[in-house]
């Protein structure tokens, strides 16, 4: 039986699979994308309501590329017709001591000439009364932050990627991939697919993807879990009353005001255990759910109860950079991770991994996001998760 022949194959229609689905299709190109679950499943990372967008990052580098990411979510607010960011505002809140130092953040939004204040535990319960925060606490508040939707965005950028001409194929998971030397070939349920190159983006799964190819990226999976509170007063956690937070410590946490329903999300970031993606549970680990209880007790004591709480993978490179790159001697091949922090950048990862595969220069400097650099090359490297 012959291949069905493509331009481009993209393995994974998460967030960042799907927004390269969407760019190659932009382009004129044949696409196709294959995702081994249904689209819009829940055993990744794209799925459930809320995620933050904002500009304060610990590098320039990233700084200025937060600075593209909102700019190619209004351009996909543009085609689209749907409203896709909430700007909310946000505080990255340092107490005394802090595991992560507030100075390379102050240092990376000067630099790339973002707007940003600074305001003591006074202040800040001040001016939003629902905190109540140690005593030399730092806020640093970016009005520009904002919410953009985990499964609404994701669904957007497939929509646009079919109207474009891209062929999406759920349930169609690639148990092959062979490097022809004049493109590639992957196995699927319904048949061998041929692509001129193609864009793997399976997340937790990636490595599943290029084992034909001899290649191991060292990714740690780990499964986190969100919870949903509801406050008695719900008006003083509505966008507008209340930001964003993230709480810049060791453990770290963060948090959202009522986004759609009457109550406020909060996460532990890098919280959760180890586990194979394909053997994991969904159930509340409760322990998880009280150390984040017993922490919004604290600072956020009017958030109310715990109402339900949900899992989601996250997939973590050592240094927790992402990867935009070629696999190192199969040049047709190209890697895209979101180290657990990328779908605020999701359409600007897809823009990039389109440029890699199709050879086109980037607006990004994504020599830190190969997969050859050091931090994925040498086995002693020490992983640090705290960006």
């Amino acid at each position: 039986m012959s291949a069905e022949r493509f331009d481009y194959a993209v393995v994974g229609l998460g967030a960042l699979g799907s927004a390269a689905c969407m760019e190659l299709a932009l382009r004129g190109h044949r696409v196709v994308g294959l995702e081994r679950f249904p689209l819009g499943h829940s055993r990744g990372a794209s799925h459930d309501t809320s995620r933050i967008l904002r500009h304060s990052y610990h590098t320039t580098a990233y700084v200025r590329m937060t600075q593209q990411a909102y700019a190619d979510w209004a351009r996909l607010e543009r085609a689209s017709g749907t409203p896709l960011v909430t700007t909310v505002g946000g505080l990255d809140l340092f107490p005394p001591d802090a595991a992560i130092s507030p100075v390379d953040y102050l240092e990376s939004l000067s630099a790339a000439g973002i707007a940003f204040g600074m305001l003591d535990a006074a202040k800040v319960s001040a001016r939003w009364p629902q905190f109540r925060l140690p005593e030399g606490t730092l806020a640093l508040y970016q009005e520009d932050a904002a919410i953009v939707p985990a499964a609404l965005g994701t669904a957007t950028m497939q929509q646009q990627a079919q109207k474009h001409g891209a062929e999406l194929r759920a349930e169609s998971p690639v148990t092959g991939l062979r490097d022809t030397g004049s493109g590639v070939e992957l196995t699927t349920p319904g048949g061998v697919v041929a692509a001129g190159a193609v864009v793997v983006c399976a997340d937790a799964w990636t490595n599943q993807v290029l084992a034909p190819l001899g290649v191991t990226v060292p990714l740690e999976v780990t499964l986190e879990q969100v919870t949903y509170f509801r406050p008695q007063d719900t008006g003083r956690y509505l966008p507008g009353q209340h930001p964003l937070w993230i709480w810049m410590d060791d453990p770290c946490f963060y948090g959202f005001p009522s986004y759609g329903e009457p109550t406020v999300k909060v996460a532990e970031d890098c919280g959760g255990p180890s586990v194979d993606p394909d053997d994991r549970t969904s159930d509340t680990d409760p322990v998880m759910q009280q150390r984040l209880a017993d922490h919004v007790a604290r600072i956020l004591p009017g958030s109310g109860p715990p109402v339900r709480s949900l899992r989601c993978q996250y997939t973590l490179t050592p240094d927790r950079d992402f990867v935009v790159s070629p696999v190192p001697g199969h040049p047709a091949v190209t890697v895209g991770l979101g180290a657990a922090h990328g779908f605020k950048f999701a359409p600007t990862l897809g823009r990039l991994l389109a440029d890699v595969a199709t050879g086109t220069p980037t607006t990004v400097d994504l020599e830190p996001f190969r997969l050859d650099r050091p931090a994925l090359t040498d086995p002693a490297y020490q992983a640090h998760w705290l960006v």
